[in-house]
């Protein structure tokens, strides 16, 4: 039987074909691409022990401006923009919360994270005080443009003269030194922090420094101020 005109494709044209077909049907099966914003996608993920704080700070002002109100979903992190919203996960329980970072901390050596009141209550951890968990961003509400330099402090004393000897020690390797008064419920204590760092890398190069030569405890943080 006539079947009219045969036409047949090129081998390497119904391949090309093919492929492209498969790529237009893997892109819209695909999971969307996180959202960026400087310094940190959504999806950052960090594993920690995360503490908590609550009456002695309550009313007081955080970093970002607001009031700390302990009966609220938020937490201080050294690092992450203010804004930024998070879901922490306990390691021990599963149990987990979502917050919102709008403070700077914590300042202690092996913390990640500092919950309000409310946050640790969700966690179950108010007993024992600290609890290993996980950290994931999940959004950001904020303008990229409000995001600080990172700095290192190196020292936190009573006494504001020992705070600027140990600055005065250190002037020379990093500039952007200086010494911040903070009010805490223990008193008075004057921080020294120094340098003033684009990126976490570099940051962190210099907080090994100071830890591995000057035998100082060094926390990288973001200066919003």
């Amino acid at each position: 039987m006539y079947r009219g005109p045969q036409f047949c494709w090129p081998f390497w044209l119904g391949l090309l074909l093919v492929t492209t077909l498969a790529g237009a049907l893997a892109s819209c099966s695909s999971t969307p691409k996180p959202t960026y914003f400087p310094g940190y996608p959504v999806g950052f993920v960090e594993h920690g022990v995360a503490s908590w704080y609550g009456p002695g700070f309550h009313g007081n002002k955080t970093a970002n401006g607001e009031r700390y109100d302990m009966h609220q979903m938020t937490a201080a992190h050294r690092t992450l923009p203010f804004g930024s919203i998070a879901v922490v996960r306990s390691i021990n329980t599963g149990r987990q919360v979502t917050v919102r970072i709008n403070d700077r901390g914590p300042f202690a050596r092996g913390r990640v994270l500092d919950l309000s009141l409310a946050g640790a209550r969700g966690l179950g951890m108010t007993g024992l005080g600290t609890d290993k968990i996980e950290l994931r961003v999940v959004g950001y509400q904020g303008r990229a443009a409000d995001m600080g330099t990172l700095r290192v402090q190196i020292g936190s004393f009573s006494d504001q003269q020992n705070a600027i000897n140990l600055l005065e020690r250190t002037r020379h390797l990093y500039s952007g030194g200086r010494v911040q008064a903070v009010d805490l419920p223990e008193g008075r204590r004057y921080r020294v922090q120094v340098g003033q760092f684009s990126t976490e890398t570099q940051a962190e190069a210099a907080a090994s420094y100071f830890e591995s030569s000057l035998g100082l405890q060094a926390y990288v943080f973001r200066d919003d101020s």
